[in-house]
């Protein structure tokens, strides 16, 4: 689910905090009993580090949230982004990273070095405070380490996987060009919406 952002929040991230003030903000919007089950966000970067996209990947139960790499790097994808921050909220206020955080952490940095998105930080947040991996060492840790490697296997799959979203992305950017040249030609919405399969929203910006 893509999070709708204010243009104060499509901010260029300097740290941590940054990321932070955001995504607080984001979080305290939710009801609390959404506030007391865990939440999984993808903040998708620009080359120069502003917030391209913000992105609900899932929502848990009061202690875990399960996610899966392509679920985590769809957007990324779709968006071009260049880096990426991954954050998820800890109900119980405890900061502290549990060994799955930091296995999902490992885990999602070997496919992003795959597919050329760079996971540079994971943020652990409360309403109240926050803990980074990247302030706390653990990236580091974690890129040295070879604990974890993707098998051949899950990397050919991230690679067919990435490979459709960029075919995805063309045959749309193709059939935006059709509608345009429909529009130009006088053509009804309900007639280009039939010829290539866009919506009214995607039709009025093309």
């Amino acid at each position: 689910m893509n999070v709708r952002l204010t243009e104060a929040q499509k901010k260029t991230i300097l740290n941590a905090y940054d990321i932070y003030s955001v995504m607080q903000q984001i979080l305290l919007r939710q009801n609390k009993i959404r506030r007391a089950q865990e939440h999984f966000w993808v903040v998708g970067l620009k080359a120069d580090n502003t917030i391209l996209f913000i992105e609900l990947v899932a929502i848990g139960a009061q202690n875990r949230v399960n996610v899966s790499p392509p679920d985590v790097f769809r957007m990324a994808i779709y968006k071009l982004a260049v880096r990426m921050i991954i954050v998820h909220n800890h109900p119980s206020g405890n900061l502290k990273p549990s060994q799955a955080d930091k296995n999902i952490t490992d885990r999602l940095l070997k496919v992003g070095k795959i597919i050329n998105i760079d996971v540079i930080d994971h943020l652990i947040i409360t309403e109240t405070g926050f803990t980074s991996f990247k302030d706390k060492g653990i990236i580091d840790e974690l890129r040295k380490s070879g604990f974890y490697e993707l098998i051949e296997q899950e990397s050919e799959q991230m690679k067919a996987f990435k490979l459709q979203i960029e075919k995805d992305k063309a045959d749309k950017t193709a059939r935006v060009d059709i509608a345009r040249r429909l529009k130009a030609l006088g053509a009804d919405v309900d007639y280009i919406k039939k010829a290539t399969g866009l919506n009214k929203r995607e039709i009025d910006k093309a």
